[in-house]
């Protein structure tokens, strides 16, 4: 063999290989990150391959019918679910997880940070996860389709509709041209326009675009079953942003999402996915900023809209090492309310709807006020004729070493008063006189001060 001909088969191998390679590199680019593990569906049920080590995984599914399932798993490295393990009867459609990891935390370290938590210091418990090693864990989200009452296997690929290959064409007409498609060698080729390029028209990209496609107002359409618009940031010198980023419509996988996301490629992270069926309006910015929940018209900077409950939950999950707490801070026609989600749902926090103005009031100094918009002590109830036990106003008061209480009627008070060594009983009218004294070392006064017995 000469080394002419040696020279074409070399380079006809290795135009052979990039094209096997190229396309493999680009497809695996783009797929959705499992930073903790993958996830398999199939007629068994699910079951999901963990890579990180961990003290417990808490696994979070959602789907139609505001369904809901949560379970947290001690030290897994691999879990498995059949539907029943799930719910009883779930009905067909697109369900969500996510997969949360926490860290292994010893009983010293966690007693530290619970001390430092309590105390309010950020800095020390920066401090203590740094030396303990502790990071934030990894979290993965994804989705599974259940149809007449099965999963949809998550290993099926979908085949392509339209031809992959570009082919070369003769320049004849008509049957001749037809036969040409088919009978051409396969062969890729690329369009390069070192210039600008403009189409003064519609432009269809993908492999399942057809001559004489109807745009309507389209201007630009992509149409094949996976589509992605990928930037590729090739910038090399230091300083100069490089991230790559993606917008993608659905998953390829079978069983996957109807979703449309913003991927950071670099970081393999989705940091934005809108999902199918997603109701209008769901989110809203109007043109002074202000932005909607399920509303078109949002009156303030946040507006939360919905026929049942507004509510906002916030969660510390324990993918960072400290105890998991829920909170739920929501309001309806029956009261505005703080809900301790994870202490058994309870309501320590309620408002009814029509409380009168100041009906808790905190003023600058720190008294506290119950009806009265300019409390006079530590706590200071003045709440009206209708005052609990016959008074209109009741008064704590704290004075360095001295404590005092005092209670007002229409007509009449009263006060109770502790300086450290003796405690003191007032009464009469407007001025208070000292009805009654009771010392430390237990000696009674009665129109005393200073009783000596």
């Amino acid at each position: 063999m000469s080394a002419h001909v040696r020279s074409r088969v070399l380079c006809s191998l290795f135009v052979a290989m990039l094209l096997i390679i190229v396309p493999l590199t680009v497809f695996a680019a783009t797929q959705s990150p499992e930073p903790v593990g993958r996830m398999t569906a199939n007629a068994a049920g699910l079951s999901f391959q963990i890579g990180s080590d961990n003290e417990s995984v808490t696994l979070t599914i959602s789907g139609p019918n505001n369904f809901q399932y949560s379970h947290q798993f001690a030290a897994a490295r691999s879990i498995s679910l059949r539907l029943r393990d799930i719910g009883a009867t779930l009905p067909d459609g697109s369900y969500t997880y996510e997969m949360r990891l926490s860290p292994r935390v010893s009983d010293g370290v966690r007693s530290q940070l619970a001390a430092a938590r309590e105390k309010g210091d950020d800095a020390a418990l920066e401090r203590i996860r740094n030396d303990a090693g502790l990071r934030e864990m990894p979290s993965q989200s994804g989705a599974f389709t259940i149809m007449n009452g099965s999963l949809i296997s998550s290993d099926v690929n979908e085949p392509p509709s339209g031809p992959r290959d570009k082919v070369a064409l003769s320049n004849g007409t008509g049957t001749a041209k037809s036969q040409a498609v088919h009978n051409a060698p396969v062969r890729a080729l690329d369009v390069v326009t070192a210039d600008d390029a403009i189409i003064q028209g519609s432009a269809c990209i993908g492999l399942d675009c057809v001559n004489n496609e109807s745009f309507g107002f389209d201007t630009i359409r992509l149409k094949e079953n996976n589509t992605r618009i990928k930037f590729d940031d090739t910038s090399t010198s230091a300083g100069f942003a490089n991230h790559d980023w993606q917008l993608t419509a659905n998953d390829s996988a079978s069983g996957g999402a109807n979703k449309f996301s913003v991927e950071d490629i670099t970081a393999a992270t989705v940091p934005m996915t809108i999902t199918g069926s997603a109701p209008t309006n769901s989110i809203f910015v109007d043109s002074t900023g202000r932005v909607g929940f399920r509303t078109s018209t949002p009156v303030l900077d946040l507006h939360v809209a919905t026929s049942n409950t507004p509510a906002m939950r916030l969660e510390q999950n324990n993918s960072g090492g400290f105890t998991a707490q829920t909170w739920d801070v929501a309001g309806n026609e029956a009261n505005f309310f703080v809900r301790d989600v994870t202490g058994g749902s309870r309501l320590p926090f309620r408002i009814r709807p029509g409380a009168p103005t100041s009906s808790v009031d905190i003023a600058a100094s720190g008294n506290v006020g119950i009806g009265t918009a300019s409390p006079g002590a530590k706590l200071d109830i003045g709440t009206g004729a209708t005052a609990r036990g016959g008074f209109t106003k009741f008064l704590i008061g704290n004075g360095g070493d001295t404590a005092q209480m005092e209670f007002y009627g229409t007509s009449k008070s009263a006060a109770i008063s502790y300086d450290g060594t003796s405690m003191a009983f007032f009464t009469n009218g407007s001025s208070f006189v000292q009805a009654l004294t009771l010392t430390n070392t237990g000696n009674v006064g009665i129109g005393s001060t200073a009783p000596g017995s």
